[in-house]
């Protein structure tokens, strides 16, 4: 298999690198280590270094951190960490705005990279690669690449996969042995508001025998798993973006049959995952999980594919019209589109599906100010991750309401319902002076 020919230290592969050359990161834990170190330190010999990245984990890029002012290395990414907050905020990295289930035409048809480097696990006896539990684009960016260099770290889990898995050594043009880094960790939260539980009680009592299930990352997602877990539920699905811990429990609680499902029966579908050392030792040569490259996951084609889909999902802040922003605080980027509304999408098309945007109604602001995320309209600068017209369910700790089928009054009416009771007046007016409250419905609120 040649691979002794392959093998670089990280600073031989560093310098393949030239001049406003295009590179590709592989995401969240695929990102490279010791290849970032070694290519940081060329930042004086190189120029308009262009890098994809996605979802940056620690620790820190050394390519940020040795180039503050972007001078060498321009960082674009497709999905905000709190460590891509902080560099966005120093004006050392972009966004790139994607829907995840576009990596393919993205990367492999407009901006190609030049090279591409992913850390993976350790080559198997048949000379292939796995890139561990998040394949992600990770298949896109290696096939799009004029070279490959793979980064091998011995802590990476091996995971069962399909399509867009792994890489054989034939395509690839350097080896570097890492130093093993332990991948970054975020174990399942603990504990819950008040709201979680209420809004989980609501989610979970819309389910039924045999949905398919998506749930996303954070506290609300870890409750509404534990609440399977030890419901009457049976025979769930699981085909997600993201392998969230609670699925662990609802597989051996033994909800999580995947016995109606059909794309990939029996099996809990992914494209990657974050979670605990626990989690990913779980999920390592693990025959009861699958993962997949993003672009077939997040296909809204193949997510309809499966019957009564339940799609759980958040948001910043929904606007009167039922527009549903989910990554920006105003004009600050905080996330990304992810794969939201390919879910959503999915979802609205799946027989029997039912596609939820969860948020507790009211947040308070640092100064201590309660301020309602049921909005009358956008908040300037904000960005629309879901358009109305694919907006299901909304749910807060308020209630459950349904927009499918109904006009903007009926959605604003609809929405004030489950609103902070504290702002239903104000909401009221406003929807008023927008032309989107019935007369026979005015409230005397002046």
């Amino acid at each position: 298999m040649n691979t002794p020919k392959k093998l670089a230290t990280p600073e031989q592969a560093a310098m393949q690198v030239k001049s406003k050359d295009t590179l590709a990161w592989g995401h969240v834990n695929g990102k490279p280590i010791d290849f970032d170190k070694a290519l940081a330190n060329r930042k004086d010999e190189l120029e308009e270094i262009i890098i994809f990245a996605g979802c940056t984990l620690p620790p820190l890029p050394e390519i940020l951190a040795k180039d503050p002012k972007s001078e060498t290395f321009i960082y674009h990414n497709v999905y905000f960490s709190p460590v891509d907050r902080m560099f966005n905020t120093q004006g050392t990295q972009y966004y790139l705005p994607m829907n995840y289930s576009d990596g393919a035409h993205s990367f492999g048809l407009i901006c190609s990279p030049d090279i591409t480097v992913v850390q993976v696990a350790p080559m198997d006896d048949n000379g292939f690669f796995n890139y561990g539990p998040q394949p992600s684009y990770s298949d896109i960016i290696v096939k799009a690449a004029r070279q490959v260099i793979v980064e091998v770290n011995n802590t990476m889990p091996r995971v069962m996969g399909a399509t867009g898995s792994c890489v054989h050594i034939s395509d690839v043009d350097f080896i570097i042995e890492g130093t093993n880094t332990p991948l970054f960790g975020a174990p399942a939260p603990t504990t819950f508001t008040e709201e979680d539980k209420k809004i989980a009680s609501y989610v979970v009592n819309a389910m039924h025998d045999g949905v398919c299930l998506q749930l996303g990352i954070g506290e609300l997602p870890t409750l509404i798993g534990q609440i399977i877990s030890n419901s009457d539920l049976k025979d769930l699905g699981v085909h997600s973006e993201m392998f969230v811990e609670p699925y662990i429990d609802i597989f051996e609680s033994g909800k999580a049959t995947g016995k109606y499902k059909t794309t990939d029966p029996g099996k809990m579908a992914y494209t990657f995952t974050i979670g605990s050392p626990d989690c990913y030792a779980w999920l390592h040569d693990n025959p009861a999980a699958i993962a997949y490259s993003s672009d077939y996951i997040c296909s809204p084609e193949i997510i309809a594919l499966n019957d009564n889909m339940f799609s759980v999902n958040s948001c910043v802040e929904i606007d009167l019209f039922t527009q549903v922003c989910s990554e920006s605080t105003g004009y600050r980027q905080i996330s990304g589109s992810g794969g939201q509304l390919d879910f959503i999408v999915g979802t609205f098309r799946s027989k029997g599906g039912k596609s939820l945007i969860c948020t507790p109604s009211t947040f308070t602001t640092k100064k201590g100010e309660l301020k309602s995320r049921i909005v009358p309209t956008v908040s300037p600068g904000g960005t629309v991750t879901t358009p109305r017209t694919y907006v299901d369910y909304v749910v807060t700790e308020n209630g459950m309401v349904q927009m499918r089928s109904k006009s903007t009054w009926q959605r604003a009416e609809a929405l004030i319902s489950i609103a902070h009771p504290e702002f239903h007046d104000s909401l009221i007016r406003e929807a008023d002076k927008m032309g989107i409250w019935r007369k026979s419905n005015k409230s005397d609120a002046k």
